[in-house]
């Protein structure tokens, strides 16, 4: 028997491959599902099976797509009956205590509720033997933290929070300490808080020092609804996509070099992949800085409305391609193409570019009258930052400009400069007249007396 993991930077998802005597299943399968093809073929391995533990909100499920590829049989949860996001595609239905066949290997359906109602686990058997191997937990259990329980809105959070509580402490009790636990997500992922970076665990592990397993139900509630981090505005397009499955990345039309006069011409947003530095150097006016170098895939899903046509600037073709594969990922499939030669054939047109300020430390320390638009999360702003700064995070400002001055000088903060850049390009796509960052962030903004 063999297990693989597939991990994609950024969303920190993991998704994984069980083989055992030639025959493979796949779990929560990525859009982009070459890289399950390509693992097989490399090993002479038949994916026949395709699972998932749940309607996933935060990527563009590769189920239904895979499984049409192979020939290979989908199958999901039924515990979707009566909810408000429910599987469509054909599918066999999986209820608790269902039983999938790989080779020699089985796994076990468990219903683990909490984070989506229909969440399911799989736990893992070798043939002829009783005591399990391993529990791929999606994203119920993550390592150091479980999965939010208010993705479908106040409305169902408690009832999900009682459910994840109770998935906890009765659903899995019975599994023993030594079962190797497979989650679903690392950390940097938002579907839940406070994971830790470690991709793999134990169920003796988290019980030990997992704090979900050692709270009473009431203060269990309050504990996990407490911790959620703030939800990415395109979660509830993810789960009515993941609901029908999304159409096979490969049938996404080719990218298209696009002429300077193309792009000119054009209304799409331009994402420029570029570091926050060249982007402030020069870049086409209205477009919007989403670097590669970062999680470009969660960010376009959050800014990027889905109806919207998209150009990319950037420097080489894979940088394109990559940029492809992130936006496809969350959904976002209306990509027109790239602009032919980046940034230098631009300039070499002889067509006006617009600048962002970097700006120092010292720059914001003598910015008398500026705001100071500090566009990391609240917890992050929890932990210090700059006095007298306006919080609002990058993901909430799409729809918080209209509460600011246009007329005022602002400079945009963050960690590092990465989310700042963005911002301060959303905010001259809006109109903003006096707009800068700080280059470095707040990293930059404490070392400034060091």
């Amino acid at each position: 028997m063999t297990i693989e993991r597939f991990e994609v930077p950024g969303l920190a998802q993991f998704s994984y491959m069980v083989e055992d005597s030639g025959e493979a299943i796949v779990i929560d399968p990525m859009r982009d599902i070459t890289r399950y093809l390509d693992a097989a073929a490399a090993k002479d391995w038949k994916i026949t099976r395709v699972v998932e533990t749940h309607i996933h909100a935060d990527y563009a499920s590769g189920a239904k797509a895979l499984a049409e590829r192979t020939g290979a049989e989908l199958a999901v949860s039924a515990h979707d009956d009566g909810e408000r996001f429910q599987y469509s595609m054909p599918h066999r239905c999986l209820r608790d205590s269902d039983v999938i066949q790989v080779g020699k290997v089985q796994l076990k359906a468990l219903h683990t509720p909490g984070h989506t109602p229909e969440h399911l686990s799989f736990v893992l058997y070798e043939q002829g033997t009783s005591e399990p191997v391993a529990i791929f937990t999606g994203d119920f259990l993550f390592v150091g933290s479980l999965g939010r329980p208010d993705l479908l809105g106040e409305a169902e959070t408690a009832r999900l929070a009682t459910e994840l509580y109770r998935s906890v402490s009765q659903r899995i009790a019975a599994l023993p300490d030594a079962l190797n636990v497979y989650p679903g997500h690392g950390a940097g992922s938002l579907c839940g808080a406070g994971m830790s970076d470690r991709p793999e665990s134990t169920l003796g592990e988290e019980r030990a020092t997992n704090p979900y397993f050692n709270y009473g139900e009431q203060e269990f509630v309050r504990k996990i609804l407490d911790a959620s981090p703030e939800m990415p505005t395109y979660y509830p397009r993810m789960k009515e996509l993941n609901s029908v499955g999304a159409a096979a990345f490969e049938s996404l039309q080719e990218l298209k070099a696009l002429s300077v006069e193309e792009v000119a011409d054009s209304s799409a947003v331009v994402i420029d992949l570029r570091k926050p530095e060249a982007f402030g150097e020069a870049h086409i006016p209205g477009a919007l800085n989403i670097g590669l170098g970062g999680n470009i895939a969660m960010w376009a899903g959050w800014l990027l409305l889905p109806q919207a046509d998209v150009i990319f600037a950037g420097e080489t073709e894979d940088d394109y391609r990559e940029a492809r594969t992130a936006l496809a990922r969350v959904g976002l499939d209306r990509v027109a193409g790239y602009l032919r030669g980046g940034m230098a054939a631009w300039i070499a047109s002889g067509r006006s570019t617009a600048q962002t300020k970097q700006a120092t430390a010292s720059d914001v320390e003598q910015a008398s009258g500026a705001v100071i638009l500090d566009v990391r999360n609240a917890a992050e702003r929890a932990h210090g930052g700059i006095a007298g700064a306006h919080g609002i995070a990058l993901g909430d400002l799409p729809t918080a400009l209209r509460g600011l001055n246009r007329e005022q000088e602002i400079v945009a903060v963050c960690g590092s400069g990465y989310r700042s850049s963005a911002a301060a390009s959303l905010l001259q796509r809006a109109g903003f007249a006096h707009v800068s960052h700080l280059a470095g962030g707040i990293a930059a903004w404490e070392s400034r007396s060091s």
